[in-house]
């Protein structure tokens, strides 16, 4: 059984996002990747960008592709390798001042775990209008309980003087890493007002955003 954290329903205020933090979206070339990418790929990036690992609002989306499509559902086993279509791009959460010098990556050829991505042109693209948001991969311990871990992810929203109403966290995963594998748990936040999510978008909670953890983006099913 999954934990949650529940709070009772508050009114929410109308929003405009500003576009101090956005999504830089490359069109990319890149048939295949390996489920676990975060550390190849962010150290790929971090050649052609060496600013990108000290950027404290810079985050990697990790590739995540289609989830399913004529029979095929997607792979979840880090050994396992993730078929992209032609559609699938790479993203980078950016602050608006890095935008033109993240730009420079279009044009390049990253190497990551023996597969070829070529970096095409890149539009840029506002944080999400949504009360509901999900972050795929949260680091936590290895042997971390789910309450344990609920407190720890509450904590560090509060940290970021955010309201919400309701937390759920959901399945693990692991992640190679040169040192220690990294584990982490999938987590949703609901019930927050316009303004504070787009300030979780901005932000993340935990380590390695430029890794591809702690980022949040719309839960299009909740």
């Amino acid at each position: 059984m999954n934990a949650m954290f529940w709070q009772e329903d508050t009114d929410e205020a109308q929003f405009v996002v500003p576009d101090n933090v956005v999504d830089l979206i490359f069109k990319i070339n890149c048939p295949t990747l390996p489920v676990d990418h975060a550390w190849s790929l962010s150290d790929a990036i971090h050649q052609e960008l060496p600013w990108f690992t000290e950027e404290p609002k810079a985050g990697l989306h990790l590739v995540y592709g289609a989830d399913s499509g004529n029979g095929w559902e997607r792979p979840s086993e880090a050994s396992e390798t993730l078929y992209l279509s032609r559609r699938t791009p790479l993203i980078l959460r950016l602050p608006k001042q890095r935008l033109e010098d993240a730009a420079e990556l279009s044009g390049k050829t990253l190497q990551i775990d023996g597969n070829r991505m070529e970096i095409g042109a890149a539009h840029s693209r506002f944080l999400a209008m949504t009360t509901t948001l999900y972050c795929r991969h949260l680091i936590c311990e290895a042997d971390q309980s789910e309450d344990d871990f609920m407190q720890s992810a509450v904590e560090s929203l509060r940290s970021l003087n955010l309201r919400f109403k309701k937390v759920l966290c959901g399945k693990g995963a692991s992640f190679t890493t040169p040192q220690t594998p990294v584990t982490t748990r999938s987590l949703m936040v609901s019930g927050m007002s316009l303004e504070d999510a787009v300030t979780l978008q901005e932000y993340g909670i935990g380590p390695h955003r430029n890794r591809g953890f702690g980022l949040f983006v719309p839960h299009k099913t909740v």
